[in-house]
C-alpha cells in the first residue's frame, strides 16, 4: 500500500491506529481481492479517503 510507506508506520501501528487487524492490514497490501468495504474505508480514513461502489470503467 504506497500511502503506508509514505505515512512511514509499519503494518502493526496502522492496524492500531486505525482500529483494524494486523491480518487485514497485511491481507489488503498483498492484494487481496475480497474484502469488505467497511474495512477498506476504515483503511482508507487513516489518509482521509473513502471508496465509493460503482461501475468498473471499460478501458
Amino acid at each position: 500500500m504506497m500511502y503506508l510507506e509514505i505515512s512511514g508506520l509499519t503494518q502493526k501501528e496502522f492496524a492500531a491506529r486505525s482500529g483494524l487487524g494486523l491480518r487485514f492490514v497485511r491481507e489488503l497490501e498483498q492484494g487481496k481481492e475480497t474484502v469488505r468495504l467497511d474495512k477498506v474505508n476504515a483503511a482508507l480514513a487513516m489518509f482521509d479517503m473513502e471508496a465509493v461502489p460503482g461501475r468498473k470503467d471499460d478501458e
